[in-house]
Protein backbone atom coordinates (compact mmCIF):
# COMPACT_ATOMS: atom_id res chain seq x y z
CA UNK A 1 0.00 0.00 0.00
CA UNK A 2 1.47 3.20 -0.68
CA UNK A 3 2.47 5.58 1.79
CA UNK A 4 3.84 9.36 1.57
CA UNK A 5 4.95 11.52 4.10
CA UNK A 6 6.42 15.14 4.40
CA UNK A 7 7.64 16.90 7.63
CA UNK A 8 8.25 20.50 8.65
CA UNK A 9 9.76 21.72 11.73
CA UNK A 10 7.72 23.82 14.16
CA UNK A 11 8.71 26.12 16.84
CA UNK A 12 6.69 24.93 19.49
CA UNK A 13 6.79 22.44 22.03
CA UNK A 14 5.43 18.77 21.35
CA UNK A 15 2.57 19.13 23.67
CA UNK A 16 1.21 22.33 22.13
CA UNK A 17 1.41 20.70 18.44
CA UNK A 18 -0.10 17.42 19.43
CA UNK A 19 -2.92 19.76 20.97
CA UNK A 20 -3.33 21.78 17.59
CA UNK A 21 -3.56 18.54 15.56
CA UNK A 22 -5.68 16.12 17.42
CA UNK A 23 -8.69 19.31 17.65
CA UNK A 24 -9.78 18.37 14.52
CA UNK A 25 -11.84 21.12 14.01
CA UNK A 26 -8.77 23.36 13.17
CA UNK A 27 -8.01 20.99 9.85
CA UNK A 28 -10.51 22.78 7.59
CA UNK A 29 -8.14 25.97 8.35
CA UNK A 30 -4.58 24.11 7.04
CA UNK A 31 -5.60 21.40 4.70
CA UNK A 32 -6.70 22.72 0.99
CA UNK A 33 -9.23 19.96 0.88
CA UNK A 34 -10.65 19.60 3.82
CA UNK A 35 -13.53 22.47 4.43
CA UNK A 36 -15.54 21.44 7.75
CA UNK A 37 -15.00 19.01 9.73
CA UNK A 38 -18.07 17.31 12.39
CA UNK A 39 -16.89 15.76 15.49
CA UNK A 40 -19.56 12.86 16.22
CA UNK A 41 -18.21 11.22 19.51
CA UNK A 42 -15.52 12.24 21.68
CA UNK A 43 -13.97 11.09 25.09
CA UNK A 44 -13.41 14.80 27.05
CA UNK A 45 -11.55 17.04 24.80
CA UNK A 46 -10.19 14.16 22.70
CA UNK A 47 -12.26 13.74 18.99
CA UNK A 48 -13.22 10.04 18.81
CA UNK A 49 -14.63 9.66 15.30
CA UNK A 50 -15.53 12.29 12.91
CA UNK A 51 -16.75 13.25 9.30
CA UNK A 52 -14.46 15.47 7.51
CA UNK A 53 -15.81 17.43 4.48
CA UNK A 54 -13.62 17.86 1.55
CA UNK A 55 -13.70 19.87 -1.94
CA UNK A 56 -11.86 20.13 -5.22
CA UNK A 57 -13.12 22.15 -7.38
CA UNK A 58 -16.83 21.67 -8.16
CA UNK A 59 -16.75 18.29 -6.46
CA UNK A 60 -17.80 17.68 -2.58
CA UNK A 61 -17.51 14.54 -0.76
CA UNK A 62 -17.40 13.00 2.87
CA UNK A 63 -15.33 10.59 4.86
CA UNK A 64 -15.83 8.97 8.26
CA UNK A 65 -13.11 8.92 10.08
CA UNK A 66 -12.27 7.14 13.39
CA UNK A 67 -9.53 8.00 15.85
CA UNK A 68 -6.81 5.13 16.16
CA UNK A 69 -3.67 6.37 18.00
CA UNK A 70 -4.11 9.60 20.39
CA UNK A 71 -0.63 9.93 22.55
CA UNK A 72 -0.37 13.22 23.45
CA UNK A 73 3.01 14.78 22.08
CA UNK A 74 4.02 11.63 19.87
CA UNK A 75 1.02 10.66 17.63
CA UNK A 76 -2.55 11.27 16.62
CA UNK A 77 -3.89 8.84 13.86
CA UNK A 78 -6.86 8.11 12.54
CA UNK A 79 -8.19 6.02 9.89
CA UNK A 80 -11.01 7.18 7.03
CA UNK A 81 -13.64 5.31 5.45
CA UNK A 82 -16.21 5.81 3.05
CA UNK A 83 -19.18 3.79 2.64
CA UNK A 84 -18.09 1.20 5.06
CA UNK A 85 -14.93 1.21 3.00
CA UNK A 86 -11.05 1.87 4.13
CA UNK A 87 -9.45 4.29 2.34
CA UNK A 88 -6.94 5.81 4.13
CA UNK A 89 -4.94 6.19 7.67
CA UNK A 90 -3.67 9.66 8.18
CA UNK A 91 -1.14 9.91 10.90
CA UNK A 92 0.62 13.34 12.76
CA UNK A 93 3.96 11.98 14.35
CA UNK A 94 5.99 14.31 16.90
CA UNK A 95 9.25 14.40 17.91
CA UNK A 96 11.18 16.83 19.72
CA UNK A 97 14.68 18.89 18.09
CA UNK A 98 16.44 21.77 19.22
CA UNK A 99 14.51 24.01 17.14
CA UNK A 100 11.17 22.89 18.24
CA UNK A 101 9.40 19.53 16.91
CA UNK A 102 9.76 18.32 14.00
CA UNK A 103 5.85 17.07 12.56
CA UNK A 104 5.47 14.21 10.27
CA UNK A 105 2.15 14.22 7.81
CA UNK A 106 1.93 9.76 7.20
CA UNK A 107 -0.56 9.29 4.15
CA UNK A 108 -1.90 5.17 4.04
CA UNK A 109 -3.76 4.45 0.89
CA UNK A 110 -6.06 1.73 2.79
CA UNK A 111 -8.09 1.86 -0.43
CA UNK A 112 -9.62 -1.81 -1.79
CA UNK A 113 -10.99 -1.57 -5.50
CA UNK A 114 -14.52 -0.21 -4.70
CA UNK A 115 -13.10 2.46 -2.22
CA UNK A 116 -11.00 2.94 -5.87
CA UNK A 117 -13.72 3.28 -8.04
CA UNK A 118 -15.99 5.56 -5.40
CA UNK A 119 -12.87 8.02 -5.08
CA UNK A 120 -12.30 8.82 -8.79
CA UNK A 121 -15.92 8.88 -8.65
CA UNK A 122 -16.11 11.99 -5.73
CA UNK A 123 -12.71 13.56 -6.03
CA UNK A 124 -11.98 13.01 -9.80
CA UNK A 125 -9.00 12.08 -9.59
CA UNK A 126 -7.12 8.88 -10.84
CA UNK A 127 -5.55 6.76 -8.03
CA UNK A 128 -2.71 6.61 -9.00
CA UNK A 129 -2.36 10.63 -9.06
CA UNK A 130 -4.04 10.03 -5.32
CA UNK A 131 -0.64 9.98 -3.58
CA UNK A 132 1.01 13.17 -5.82
CA UNK A 133 -2.09 15.41 -4.33
CA UNK A 134 -1.86 14.21 -1.18
CA UNK A 135 1.80 15.32 -1.07
CA UNK A 136 1.24 18.36 -2.38
CA UNK A 137 -1.85 19.14 0.20
CA UNK A 138 0.21 18.05 2.85
CA UNK A 139 2.79 20.43 2.40
CA UNK A 140 0.10 22.99 2.40
CA UNK A 141 -1.15 21.61 5.63
CA UNK A 142 1.98 21.53 7.35
CA UNK A 143 3.28 25.08 6.37
CA UNK A 144 -0.17 25.95 7.99
CA UNK A 145 0.27 24.78 11.10
CA UNK A 146 3.91 25.87 11.42
CA UNK A 147 2.73 29.52 10.12
CA UNK A 148 -0.27 29.29 12.56
CA UNK A 149 1.43 27.87 15.52
CA UNK A 150 5.51 29.08 15.01
CA UNK A 151 7.69 29.05 12.45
Amino acid sequence: MPEVAESVVVDAEPSEVYAAVSDVRRMARWSPECFATWVVSRRGDQALGFVGFNRRGPLIWFTTCRVVVAEPGEEFAFEVTTFGLPVSRWSYRLAPVPEGTELTEVWLDRRTRGAHVLGRIFTGRVSGRRAEANREGMRTTLNRIKAELGG
